[in-house]
């Protein structure tokens, strides 16, 4: 009776504390059965989109409960620390350790934890730390003592090889279930790509309760981004042509973007905040010279982002992208109608930008999962975006040797079954690119096993409907905009049949 008194307790403070502690309104569809479903002790698998918030589904309880340790495991440190530094910012209690953490606070926080009646609600770990004795020794104590009230796995599609992120730590994470009994400390683990593949190993992994666990997800397409395809030329024998070629068709889509915008609004974009943009390139060197040429054009401030950009910089670009302030031009130039970020994959990992407008792969993704992931993150304000993918033949064959060259020198955990991972879901990529016949948003649906997830009994958004049209995407991409007839057309500029997979059925 104590126990259901002390959850309807906790309930009835969500919106209190969402609004007062975390500073929104109100949820977003579907958080708040996720949030109840944690207060009430069960474990929870959720797979949801890069706009949905999955941190707060675990954040919020923790800050409700009035005592007790909640555990996240977080593979990446920047996300980590942009998390930690959120939430000290809403006077949270919450600590990390990791590899960035000096000796006197890592003692702090590991005095805090043992203490009997730890001050820190979250506590943020990489998964290399859950994995040594010590750590756990001392976990395990805090569960003795009942003050471990629950774990949460962010990325969780990390823990399996069948996952683009694989990490070696993940797998280890089996140890929680194993070992933390008497209580049971219930688990939720949080994903935004997960195909049936990777669901099955995280779930089995963990080893999440099959008859008390409490499935949840958004659909992995976003209803309110329009998927296209570009298709580049054959110009196999003149790269720089082709390059040329795609740049001044990035510069005419944003030109008609411009002008769109400019009727529309029936003001000059001067006068208009600038609308974000992300490019994603391959490489470094691409990175730094696509913004450069982007540039040239006076409505565009185009600035690259990846690792090899001094830290200081890194950090400058993430915080200007992050708040409503906008990257200022140079001396003598109008104010930009366009700021872009042209990165390597590096960017973007957990940054709450909710007012991209664009995401653009200026060559095909390595993996479908990161394709979703990275496109997932332009119109987290449910308004109106759009992903493009430049394809041609040339790229992709070029990817598909750069996958089986790495396995061969033996780089990271690429054994010849995560090789062939990585094949599966580039091959992915390429059907997604190359079908002519389907709905994009269709297609993403199908890779991410969405029908599956409904057979298992998964709660989704009842707001995700999508409206009465004669599309499935309500003309949301390019096939159910231009129809069959006007891709086959574009994508005969890109090669002969012959150079195609077998996608046109």
């Amino acid at each position: 009776m104590a126990r259901v008194s002390f959850v309807t307790r906790e309930r009835a403070n969500m919106k209190w504390t969402l609004k007062k502690v975390f500073k929104k309104d109100g949820f977003r569809p579907l958080q708040e059965e996720v949030i109840i479903s944690v207060i009430e002790g069960h474990d929870v698998f959720l797979q949801a989109s890069t706009s949905f918030g999955k941190s707060l589904c675990y954040q919020l309880p923790a800050v409700l409960k009035e005592w007790g340790l909640t555990l996240v495991v977080c593979p990446l440190l920047a996300l980590m620390t942009d998390q930690v530094n959120y939430l000290k910012g809403l006077g949270v209690s919450v600590a990390t350790i990791n590899s960035n953490t000096s000796s006197e606070e890592r003692q702090r926080v590991m005095d805090d934890m043992l203490c009997g009646h730890p001050s820190t609600r979250i506590l943020y770990v990489t998964p290399e730390l859950l994995q040594t004795e010590n750590f756990r020794r001392r976990l395990l104590i805090v569960h003795r003592q009942r003050q471990l009230v629950r774990v949460a796995i962010d990325e969780a599609h990390c823990i399996s090889e069948w996952g683009h992120d694989f990490r070696t730590a993940y797998k280890e994470l089996g140890w929680l279930r194993k070992n933390l009994v008497n209580p049971k400390i219930p688990i939720t683990a949080v994903t935004a790509t997960a195909t049936p593949n990777v669901r099955e190993d995280i779930i089995g992994i963990l080893g999440l309760n099959l008859n008390d666990l409490r499935l949840f997800n958004t659909p992995s397409d976003r209803p309110n981004i329009h998927y296209e395809v570009r298709y580049r030329p054959n110009l196999e024998d003149d790269s720089a042509e082709a390059e040329s070629s795609q740049l001044l068709n990035l510069h005419n889509w944003l030109k008609a973007t411009r002008l769109r915008r400019e009727a529309r609004l029936g003001i000059e974009g001067s006068q208009n905040p600038p609308m974000s943009g992300i490019v994603y390139v391959g490489t470094r060197m691409m990175a730094e010279q696509l913004a450069v040429k982007l540039s040239s054009d006076e409505t565009v401030h185009a600035i690259a982002y990846h690792a090899g950009v001094e830290a200081k910089k890194r950090t400058e670009i993430q915080s200007t992208w992050k708040s409503s302030r906008s990257f200022q031009p140079a001396q003598g130039r109008p104010n930009p109608t366009f700021s872009i970020i042209v990165a390597t994959n590096a960017f973007g990992m957990g940054i709450d930008n909710p007012d991209v407008r664009f995401v653009v792969h200026w060559t095909p993704p390595k993996s479908f999962e990161s394709f979703v992931q990275e496109s997932g993150r332009a119109g987290r304000d449910g308004c109106a975006a759009v992903s493009l993918v430049y394809y041609g033949i040339q790229e992709r064959d070029h990817i598909r040797n750069l996958i089986f060259r790495d396995a061969e020198s033996h780089r990271g955990p690429n054994t010849k079954e995560n090789r062939d991972v990585k094949v599966l879901s580039f091959g992915k990529v390429i059907k997604y690119c190359e079908t002519i016949t389907r709905c994009r948003h269709e297609l993403i649906k199908e890779f991410f096993g969405d029908h599956e997830l409904e057979e298992m009994g998964s709660q989704r958004p009842a707001s995700d409907n999508v409206p009465v049209s004669s599309s499935p995407c309500d003309f949301a991409c390019d096939f159910c905009k231009e129809g069959r007839g006007g891709l086959a057309m574009r994508r005969a500029k890109m090669g002969s049949e012959t150079e195609l997979y077998a996608y046109n059925e």
